[in-house]
Order: C-alpha cells, then structure tokens, then sequence
C-alpha cells in the first residue's frame, strides 16, 4: 500500500494525519464531492501536501503566523486550510458574507499577508484588505501553483498543540475575537463526534450543509473524512438540494440547524415526502437550541432514534449533546456533558449553584480553545482555570441533562423580573402556525422593558396576536407575557442560521428614540 504518512505522525496528532490514514486505507476512494466534482483520498493528501509547500517554499510563510481564507464552502477549503497547517500557519477564516469593516479588520487583527480568495470573491477582497500582500485566486491561477508546488513532506516541525485554524465569533458583545483552535483540540473533537453519533465509520456518507469558515461547519465537514468515509459539501444551503442530496447520496448523517429546520416543516406535506430518510442514522443539529414542538416533527419526519441535538461555542468545541432516546423525554433540553467533557452551573462569584437553580455554564475538556487572538485580558476574563465562562445561563436535573434557559446577555428584565426569552419563544412556537419566534425587551418607561415576541408565519397558515398572547397567558406567568406580538417575513441570523436578538432588540431601542 502507499505510504501516505507525515514525517513527525508518531509523536503529534495532527488534523490532516487521519485524512493520511484514510488514504492510506482506501486510496483511490472518493474522499469528497462538491457540485459534481470529487477528489480521492490520495489526490487529497497530494494537494494538502502541495499546498503546505506552497505555503512554505512559495509564499514565504514561516511556523506560527497566519493567512486568511475567504470562500464559501467549495472543494478545495478542505485542502487549503489543511495544507497550511502542516505548515505551521492558521488559517484566520473569514464568512463569504462579511462585510467590508469586518474582513479589514480580520485581517489586520490576524496579521494575515496573504489570502487565499474565491473568484467571486476576489473584488471585494482586494477593496477590503489593502495590507494583504498577495491574493491567491481559487481556480486556474491556485491550479497552477499547486502543480509547481513539491508534493513531498513539508520541513516544517509542527506539534499538536500548534493552532490549526483562528475563526471568529460573530462580535456579539464588541469587537470579533480570534478564537485559536489546535490541533489537538480539533482531532479530540473528531474523536468524541465518531463516539456520540455512531455514524463515522468507512461505510458513512455525510452531507456538510454549514459554512466551513466557522468551527462547527469545517468539523463536521472533515470528521466524516478523518475516519475514511465521504462527505458530499454543499456551497450554500439550500432546503432543496440538502434534502436531495441526502436522497440522491443515500447520505447517513448531516449536521441540520433550526434555521435549516424552520425551512425543511414551512414546505407543503407533499414535497418533503418525496425525500428519503431511510439511509440516515443522525440528523445532528446544533448552534442554536431546537424549539421542543420542532423536535418532534424532526422525530415524527426522520424517524425515531436519528435526532441529536448538540450545545456547544466556538470556545468549547461540542459541550453537551442529547441523545435520540432522551429526545422527547426530556423537555427544552441540550443533553449531558460530552465525552471527557465536565460541566459546572455557577453564580456570579463562581460558586456552584443549587441542584436545579439557574446559573452561569462553565465548560472544561481537552477540546476547549487556547485563549483569544491579541486578546490577553478577554482570556482571562473569559476563563477559571482549566474552565470556559460561557455566558450562558443553564440549569442542571438529578440525572445530570442540562437545560439551557438562555444567554446572559438576551436576558429581558421586565418590572425587575428577570425572563428568559426561549421560554416564551417555547410557548408561542407550541402553535402550529408559528413557524419561527424571537423574543427581546422593547424600552419601557415604566416595567424598564417590556416582552416582545416576533412571529413568523408557516406559508398558508394563520394567528392572530390575540390567540398567541392568550397562548401564554395560558403557560407562562402573567409577567412573561408579551406586551406585544409582531409579525414580520423573516428573522435576523447570523452566518450559522442562529437569531440574533440583538437585532430585535436594537430595532426596538432605535424605535423608541424616534
């Protein structure tokens, strides 16, 4: 057979060695697809070997520094971001649907001199980031370098406890942060994932839906791989050609988010019964919590014994997860702790709380991240120790699940209440024409915030506010209420599909000062 192993492979661990070990296994299978193209396993060990090469010997880039990518999910991510660090240089991933501001600053923050760029991309790159001094063109141009490039080892000594990869957070409380994952962390995950979900072996296909340059979207994208499957990646979602390719791919996993969801149960009976789930054996979601009236449509549509729903932050890696025989057990719940993972519910002075009270979620495994980019004090301010501070706010039964009540920073504080908007969110979403719900504090001059709830509708379905409101009057404690119901077309989200309240919250403050 082959030899595909790295120089080094026996004493560090790192994310490309089990993608060696795969093709070392089965060569000439198909590693991965993308709209109609595919790469073997041992064309992909050969194009991340050239490309750590490139990196090195070409660019000029030395162990420790890093360079931006900026694409949406194509088939040659996998290889670029891999490539680069055999090298020894993180990739500081950007979303293909930055902003101008926010690619500047990811790359000045990052120190990145070169990026590697889509075509479509190109043009905006360019205008954005005027420090990057040289733009490596995904297509005939990168082709071309490839093949210049020694597809033999890379002189570079590169540990396990090196960073792999910076993405960075959304910037929900300021300015984006660079979070810097490791080798080590990254592969541990991959570990935990195959563990959990049983459906990572060399018989599996996977379907990756979500953007690769977030943490979530690139593991669950190389995990399928990294145990010598196939992943088919798609470019963007697409509720169509997700479910399709599950269909076509006889796919047994893809990682779905609520947002994905949302869009799967507002189509008409008669399409989504044209899809066959019969080949999966999970349908994973994550970044966001999955409302308990979807979980069981998730249930009734994908069959029983499919469902996991996994709690996690960029920080974390995959915190908690809640299997398929618990799923509807156990009500509005994210699951126990991961594999090796130890989880604590604390007050505001560190202290664990009361079994059942709400507190601050604390995290520590070996797949937690290695501190913030430039960032010293928001390192130790956001950590204890071996512990990750999370933000949010949980709650922890006598068996161990652990309920995510909200984030800290969502929380409504109405007449000195405090109220936890998925709870209401929970409630209206109990309503078959409510296809989506967020929910924020609109500025009151008398209660401090009043409860909003804004609504979407399922197509063809409809409520008025007054059967909602009564809704909650019915479930929630009268100060829960909302003070008003909303009904707008869509939500604001972010890149992985999750709402962002913030936004709702900040339309409602702009409207006040009109």
């Amino acid at each position: 057979m082959p030899d595909f192993t790295r120089r080094g492979a026996a004493r560090h661990m790192l994310i490309s060695d089990g993608i060696r070990a795969s093709a070392g296994r089965t060569p000439d299978k198909v590693a991965m697809r993308e709209s109609g193209r595919s790469l073997s396993y041992a064309r992909l060990v050969d194009r991340i070997a050239r490309v750590a090469n490139l990196v090195h010997a070409g660019l000029g880039l030395r162990h420790g520094e890093r360079a931006a990518v900026f694409s949406a999910n194509c088939l040659e991510y996998m290889e670029i971001v891999c490539g680069m660090a055999e090298a020894g240089v993180a990739a500081a991933t950007i979303g293909p649907a930055a902003a101008p501001p926010e690619i500047r600053f990811i790359v000045e923050d990052s120190g990145a001199r070169v990026m590697f760029v889509s075509a479509a991309l190109e043009e905006v790159a360019r205008a954005a980031a005027p420090s990057v001094e040289r733009f490596i063109v995904i297509g005939p141009a990168y082709e071309a370098l490839l093949a210049e490039a020694s597809a033999g080892p890379c002189p570079v000594e590169v540990t396990e406890h090196d960073i792999f990869s910076v993405p960075y957070t959304s910037g929900a409380t300021g300015r984006p942060k660079g979070v810097q994952l490791s080798h080590r962390g990254r592969v541990l995950s991959g570990y935990a994932m195959a563990a959990e979900h049983g459906c990572y072996t060399p018989q599996d296909r996977a379907v990756a839906t979500t953007p690769m340059f977030h943490g979530a979207g690139f593991l669950m994208a190389l995990t399928p791989i990294w145990f010598g499957g196939q992943v088919e990646i798609l470019p963007r979602f697409d509720i169509d050609s997700l479910m399709g390719t599950i269909t076509s791919f006889q796919a047994t996993s893809a990682y779905i988010v609520p947002a994905h969801f949302a869009a799967l149960f507002a189509l008409p009976e008669q399409k989504r019964a044209q899809w066959d789930m019969r080949s999966m054996k999970a349908a994973i979601s994550g970044t966001a919590p999955l409302p308990q009236a979807t979980k069981e449509r998730i249930v009734a549509y994908f069959g029983e014994g499919k469902l996991f729903e996994r709690y996690g932050t960029t920080e974390t890696s995959i915190a908690t997860s809640l299997g398929p025989r618990d799923q509807l057990r156990k009500q509005a719940c994210v699951g126990l702790p991961y594999p090796a993972t130890q989880v604590r519910i604390c007050d505001g002075d560190g202290n664990e709380v009361a079994l059942g009270e709400v507190g601050e979620l604390w995290v520590s495994s070996p797949y937690m991240f290695s501190g913030y980019l430039n960032l010293p004090e928001a390192t130790a301010a956001g950590t204890r120790g071996d512990w990750f501070v999370t933000g949010d706010l949980a709650r922890q039964d006598e068996e161990g699940f652990v309920y995510l009540v909200d984030r800290k920073n969502d929380m409504v504080i109405s007449g000195g209440e405090n109220i936890y908007p998925r709870e209401v969110e929970e409630v209206i979403l109990a309503h078959p024409a409510a296809a989506e719900c967020g929910v924020t504090g609109a500025p009151h001059p008398y209660f401090g915030e009043a409860v909003t709830a804004f609504v979407v509708l399922r197509p063809g379905m409809h409520v008025d506010a007054a059967t909602l409101t009564s809704l909650c009057r019915e479930k929630l404690s009268r100060y829960k209420v909302p003070k008003e119901i909303r009904f707008v077309e869509s939500l604001p989200r972010n890149s992985m599909g999750k709402v962002l309240r913030r936004e709702l919250r900040a339309r409602l403050i702009a409207e006040s000062k009109a």
